[in-house]
């Protein structure tokens, strides 16, 4: 699944035509899922009448085809759950919850906010744990005592740790599923039980990301590891700088959108574009001649 970038136009509002040319390139291009306003999609900086345009647009292109995750979570409970009631019903497939931000609440405090949100979703949720954006982690056993729910369903693990993932795969049972939230790892975290990514390489090479998942899901781990082989580089260095600057920078060498950000995020350092475009080209990716 693609951590889907949110393209704006120079003067930083939503550009809905690239968002659909966006839509359409991972229609066509064998991505298994789009996730709406997640981090990558620059969710902190997007309002909530924003965030609800852009999930429903998506909803309606996708339907049918793939499905459409919406991101819901805040730093408060009443703010996650008032989004997580609106978005849950924009004809989505499943919400996704980050651990709340900047407040760093105890185990205790986590374990009640998803609760909440879960009783207030009309879709399944998605945990998302990304410690070092929020300052908070959530441990395998408060996500064990949340699995049982039967909304609560997955939990996008972006820690990166092995060892985190197989404590998750051990305590959580077989309808409960793991998936990587660190595109670095995420082959090794596949290997051991979890049943995908939510990517940011893939708003770049959606279909090799898409072979190398089927590959290991297959356990064909030999063409998995062949493909992100050539990935590493695009993995890391995608992250130069806090994302999403550098791959909004790169799905802009595609031609399919600008660079614009929106405050305090910037442009990509030009000191990195060199950078970043042998990652392209490292991944197969012709960047020449293509949209600055």
């Amino acid at each position: 699944m693609v951590a889907l970038v949110t393209p704006m136009d120079t003067s930083g509002e939503l550009d809905l035509t690239a968002w659909d040319r966006l839509l359409d390139f991972h229609l066509s291009e064998g991505t298994d899922g789009i996730v709406v306003a997640g981090t990558t999609g620059e969710s902190p900086a997007l309002s909530f009448e924003e965030i609800e345009t852009l999930a429903a647009r998506a909803a309606a292109r996708c339907r049918g085809r793939i499905p459409v995750v919406v991101g819901v979570g805040m730093s408060s409970t009443a703010g996650t759950i008032e989004r997580t009631r609106s978005f849950s019903r924009l004809g989505v497939d499943a919400v996704m919850a980050v651990t709340p931000y900047y407040s760093k609440p105890p185990q205790e405090g986590l374990y009640r906010h998803f609760l909440a949100v879960a009783e207030a979703s009309a879709v399944p949720v998605i945990l998302y744990n990304v410690p070092s954006r929020t300052g908070v982690d959530l441990l395998p056993a408060t996500i064990e005592r949340l699995a049982v729910h039967p909304s609560i369903v997955a939990i996008k693990e972006a820690t990166g740790s092995l060892a985190r993932g197989r404590e998750i795969l051990g305590s959580c049972g077989a309808n409960f599923a793991l998936l990587s939230g660190d595109d670095a790892s995420f082959l090794a975290l596949m290997g051991i039980g979890a049943r995908g990514v939510i990517s940011v390489s893939a708003n770049v090479v959606p279909r090799r990301m898409h072979d190398a998942c089927a590959a290991a899901l297959s356990q064909d781990m030999g063409r998995a590891a062949g493909i992100d082989a050539t990935l590493q580089a695009l993995h890391r260095d995608l992250f130069i700088e806090a994302s999403p600057i550098p791959v909004k920078w790169a799905v802009a060498q595609l031609g399919l959108m600008g660079t614009t950000l929106r405050l305090p995020l910037v442009d990509l350092t030009p000191a990195h574009y060199e950078l970043v475009r042998r990652a392209m080209r490292a991944a197969g990716i012709d960047t020449k001649d293509k949209a600055a």
